[in-house]
């Protein structure tokens, strides 16, 4: 591997607009222009620009691309009309979430699976073992695609300016090709700020150029460009996950209360399917720490890692944490034992450096958009 971090299309774009950059999963990517809560409030009151390059695009090709998707994943991608989408998760044998994704149907026998970036060469190896015996082609197309997102309650009609698709159509969790600013893209409406907005796939030769009309048609409704931090709190307050965070191999969907993705009235097998069912079961019997939300008394920001605790005894342990720019108060997504997961369950704590700071358990997610 490669210590140089790689680069998106719109890298010296960034740095000419002054972002402060960070090595992400091993893409150089902005971290922030210039305030991160100031770029958080403008996606949830105006529109925020994103460069998601760093996103891993997988085309899945061939009569039986759908027949492979079922069995590498857990989710039932049989059941996916075309032009829509689905968040869906591939798990190991042992029923570990390898990663959790988006997979598009493009067309009859076209998918385009879309995985984390720190995931995305362990989902494309997974998908191409897991291949063997299907007639079906696994792509890498990571270079193919630059990939900006606009986020936030003005975004719809900044995109209307720039493109005859049909928006208004575009349910949430679908896609559809069409002409951005004279680009050729695919318009998709998945988003992870929980706020409306829309994806858009294109080449990575017109990315700046994309980028720049977007700029322009939304300056005058208070569009700013936005890095990975306050896309980070924004996910947080919409209760998102993290892949790393609140997902990982040590823990099936089931304990990370998404069992809701795993489809076991598909046919056939899928990778991790006996592993699962027994997950289920666990889960049905005793549930095992359930992921809430906490929200400070003080000051003080809880971090992934830190313990929770109840009456002395350590009874979680928090996933994320960070400010909340829309609440004006730390929040935290935790995973915590059954006992003390109730939405209000008073005397749990966060150990911060050996301070127990007092923090209410709340429901997530924090934050819901009005429709």
């Amino acid at each position: 591997m490669s210590s140089t971090p790689r680069l998106t299309s719109l890298d010296a774009l960034h740095r000419s607009l002054g972002a402060t950059m960070t090595d992400f999963a091993g893409w150089d990517m902005p971290l922030r222009y210039a305030s991160e809560r100031d770029e958080h409030n403008a996606v949830r009151t105006r529109a925020g620009l994103f460069d998601l390059s760093h996103m891993g695009e997988i085309t899945v090709t061939g009569p039986q691309a759908v027949d492979l998707l079922n069995y590498a994943l857990v989710g039932n991608i049989g059941t996916v009309g075309a032009g829509r989408a689905r968040y869906t998760m591939i798990c190991q044998e042992d029923g570990g979430i390898l990663d959790d994704l988006i997979v598009y149907r493009l067309a009859d026998q076209e998918y385009m699976v879309v995985a984390n970036a720190g995931n995305a060469q362990t989902v494309l190896d997974a998908l191409t073992a897991r291949a063997e015996g299907f007639d079906a082609e696994v792509r890498d197309d990571r270079d193919a695609y630059a990939l900006l997102a606009v986020q936030g309650p003005e975004s719809p009609g900044i995109l209307k300016s720039l493109t005859d698709a049909d928006l208004d159509g575009l349910k949430y969790y679908a896609g559809l090709p069409g002409t951005v600013a004279g680009v050729p893209a695919l318009i998709a409406r998945t988003g992870y700020t929980g706020e409306d907005g829309f994806e858009l796939f294109v080449d990575p030769s017109d990315g700046e150029k994309l980028w720049q009309a977007l700029t322009e048609a939304g300056a005058a409704v208070g569009l700013v460009p936005c890095g990975l931090s306050c896309r980070d709190t924004l996910r947080l307050e919409a209760g998102m996950p993290l892949y790393g965070h609140e997902l990982t191999t040590a823990l099936t969907p089931f304990d990370a209360g998404l069992g809701r993705v795993v489809k076991f009235e598909k046919e056939g097998d899928f990778v991790g399917r006996t592993s699962l069912e027994a997950a289920a079961e666990r889960a049905a019997a005793a549930p095992p720490r359930k992921l809430v939300g906490l929200i400070a008394s003080g000051r003080r920001v809880p971090r992934a890692g830190y313990p929770v605790v109840a009456d002395g005894q350590v009874v979680g342990e928090v996933t994320s944490g960070a400010p909340s720019p829309t609440l004006g108060k730390p929040i935290a997504i935790a995973y915590v034992d059954a006992a003390h997961a109730e939405p209000g369950t008073s005397g749990v704590a966060v150990d911060i450096r050996g301070t127990h700071e007092p923090y209410e358990v709340v429901a997530l997610p924090f934050y819901k958009r009005q429709k």
